[in-house]
């Protein structure tokens, strides 16, 4: 049995729900003693560069949690044209969804309904689409921020498991990210419907929007917002949420758009980075990696 098999099948007994609650207790700690350990440890442990932070010193943050999901400094990401990532990561995987099917690996693929919630009517609209999933490495920026400009449509809580969300969990475990709590918020933007979901994972104490504040945990029922009074738009760039330790942020839009040749799965990008050019027209070719 290999490593990463080995990994997920330790995480089907644990219990997930009670150690991610925990971990969020001590991220949210304003013991002196506790806070500045975490802070401190993680900061050296991870590399983290400070440079960047809006506010750099790192006792200056009241909990773990207020570093994790510190402010960049305004220019810190620039925003290109086009479809742009809507956070730090790795680009896990990108291309077409093949009517209603998204891929999680190579030879692993997951339901576009699934995803989101069950929403049949949403899964319509994007079921031949463009996708794309950014991993959020502990090191990395925690916010995330809108690809396009869009007005907030709907959102949806769906309860789930909290498998860690990596490399080899999105090998090993089917139908990961439709498996796992989530976010599900749907937007109306100028290319027409888009989704972004925010996915939960294992140590992840919490998801956060810019609307709503901390939207899980939650209770184990699914749990739905209607905002199409227009209540919430947000410009391109705009922050949009944050997660509480890490996780993924999957993008759906509704044609199948090229992306950039420069891209491949697995490649390490940043908020703000163009993933496809001003999509004026939008195209049925994907190249071989897209789909891959």
């Amino acid at each position: 049995m290999n490593r990463d098999r080995l990994f997920a099948l330790l995480q089907y007994p644990l219990p997930q729900h009670a150690i991610s609650r925990l971990a969020g207790q001590l991220a949210d700690s304003r013991t002196p003693w506790i806070r500045d350990t975490f802070i401190q440890r993680f900061a050296s442990h991870y590399d983290i560069d400070m440079s960047e932070a809006l506010e750099p010193d790192l006792g200056a943050y009241q909990s773990f949690n207020d570093f994790f999901t510190r402010a960049l400094k305004p220019d810190a990401r620039p925003i290109d044209s086009g479809i742009v990532s809507p956070a730090d990561g790795v680009l896990s995987r990108f291309g077409r969804i093949d009517h209603g099917t998204l891929m999680q690996a190579k030879g692993h693929a997951y339901s576009l309904t699934a995803l989101l919630g069950g929403d049949e009517d949403a899964a319509a609209e994007l079921r031949d689409g463009s996708f794309a999933t950014v991993y959020l490495s502990p090191r990395d920026y925690h916010r995330v921020h809108m690809p396009l400009e869009g007005r907030l449509i709907r959102t949806i809580y769906v309860p789930g498991r909290l498998f860690s969300v990596n490399q080899a969990t999105a090998r090993e475990v089917p139908g990961l990210f439709a498996r796992n709590e989530r976010l599900v918020c749907l937007f109306e933007t100028e290319l027409g419907p888009m989704a972004l979901v925010l996915v939960g994972a294992m140590i992840v104490a919490g998801i956060e929007t810019v609307w709503s504040g901390q939207v899980t945990p939650l209770s184990r029922q699914p749990h739905s917002n209607d905002w199409a009074r227009g209540d919430v738009t947000l410009g391109k760039g705009d922050e949009m949420g944050r997660f509480h330790l890490g996780s993924s942020v999957v993008m759906c839009l509704p044609k199948a758009y090229t992306f950039n040749e420069s891209l491949t799965p697995g490649m390490k990008i940043r908020l703000g980075q163009q993933l496809a050019p001003d999509p004026d027209i939008p195209t049925d070719t994907l190249t071989p990696e897209e789909l891959s």
